[in-house]
């Protein structure tokens, strides 16, 4: 990437910022899940669907903000979506029931959800389509740090202050990104009033979207890969704290290990894509994705499971992933430019709306669900390729083969 300006590294970075709001959101609060369920006398797999709310949030914000991020610009809707961010946060922070508190949490990632689509649409502004898949790994790279951090964030608030003061924090990373964006990001985007905001011509244009076969293709079967990623974040808590009995430092540690697979991965994107395309390595990664879930599956079945191989194992999965989703992302929004605001957005509700899911099945079935899910979705991953790779003719890789005009 050395050809990149100092001017397009510092949107990189900006860009990064704010697709690390949902990440802290949903990692720094995971060591305090047994506190939490402790406070409002419930159990952690409960808590656990706190989780699953969020998500859910996240993946139908993401339909609202679309077409608002391409009719009124980008940067208008970060300015109110991060502002009802902060706002909620604070309200988790003094929330006295578990009813409340889930609300909250939905609230906060209905307005979070901006970050990440917004910031998904802008590399689509900034950087030329060839280019994408190595913005999305470098953006991922920030991604991946939080998980380095968050935990041992969260855990050093649970100690020091109590678990209430992570929202606060939260609450007050998302003020400077804020500020930061104001002062410093460019408007990727100039407002296009042609885009309607009534639901019908919505509807129609995240149907027009949808209907594209590369988008379609590459979105789900990306979104099952990526799925095993929140297996992983909300499964882990119940596997490593309650099955493994680790402490909540302990969990920190592990949990941050772990998603250095999905950095390395990320980072070994960046120098694969010199000497092969994305297709290519999304498929490549995929295989042994299918294959480690199938292992996984097997050792749970034997009940050889154990602590070492348990992290082997996530280790492995999860470096696939860092390989399947900046590629499955840059392929599936590859045909868009004027439109990438909606394409990013539905791209985001599909991926993230199928993670909720998954989450949401592992906080009712427990920690037996985990493996079973992780394995499944790896599998329906490769055959969504298999099956809908057929149905696209040419695949889209740069700006002169991007023709797909919505009324």
């Amino acid at each position: 990437m050395a050809h990149l300006t100092r001017h397009n590294n510092w949107i990189i970075v900006l860009l990064g910022a704010l697709c690390v709001v949902t990440p802290f959101a949903v990692d720094m609060y995971l060591p305090a899940f047994s506190v939490i369920a402790t406070e409002y006398k419930t159990t952690t797999p409960a808590i656990s669907l706190t989780l699953s709310t969020y998500f859910v949030g996240f993946a139908l914000g993401q339909m609202l903000y679309g077409p608002l991020l391409d009719r009124y610009g980008r940067k208008r809707p970060l300015y109110v979506g991060l502002t009802v961010y902060i706002l909620s946060s604070i309200g988790c922070a003094m929330a006295h029931s578990l009813h409340a508190f889930v609300a909250l949490r939905f609230l906060e990632a209905l307005g979070g959800c901006v970050a990440q689509v917004g910031a998904i649409a802008m590399v689509r502004d900034f950087f030329p389509v060839k280019e994408s898949a190595k913005i999305f790994s470098l953006l991922f790279l920030m991604i991946g740090v939080s998980p380095l951090l968050a935990p041992t964030i969260g855990s050093l608030l649970i100690a020091g202050l109590g678990w209430r003061w992570i929202f606060v924090v939260l609450a007050a990373i998302a003020f400077v990104i804020l500020m930061s964006t104001f002062l410093l990001l460019p408007e990727g985007h100039q407002p296009d009033h042609s885009v309607s905001l009534r639901p019908e011509p919505m509807l129609r244009g995240f149907w027009m979207i949808l209907k594209q076969p590369q988008f379609l293709t590459y979105t789900l079967a990306g979104a099952f890969s990526f799925a095993g990623l929140f297996a992983y974040v909300a499964g882990s808590p119940i596997i490593f704290m309650d099955g493994f009995h680790l402490g909540v430092r302990a969990f920190g540690i592990v949990f941050a290990v772990l998603v250095m697979g999905f950095i390395g991965g990320n980072q070994l994107n960046v120098f694969l894509l010199r000497r092969f395309s994305s297709q290519q390595i999304f498929f490549a990664a995929l295989v042994p994705q299918v294959t480690i879930g199938a292992l996984f599956f097997a050792g749970m079945l034997s009940h050889m499971l154990g602590l070492k191989v348990t992290l082997v194992l996530f280790f492995g999965f999860l470096s696939c992933i860092g390989l399947t989703y900046p590629n499955s992302a840059a392929l599936a929004l590859a045909p868009f430019s004027s439109h990438a605001g909606r394409a990013s957005a539905l791209l985001g509700c599909l991926q993230t709306g199928t993670g909720a899911l998954i989450s949401m099945g592992i906080g009712m079935l427990g920690a037996s669900s985990v493996v079973s899910l992780l394995s499944s979705t790896a599998l329906i991953a490769l055959v969504v390729l298999l099956v809908g790779r057929n149905s696209i003719r040419h695949i889209v890789e740069n700006e002169e083969q991007d023709a797909l005009v919505l009324h």
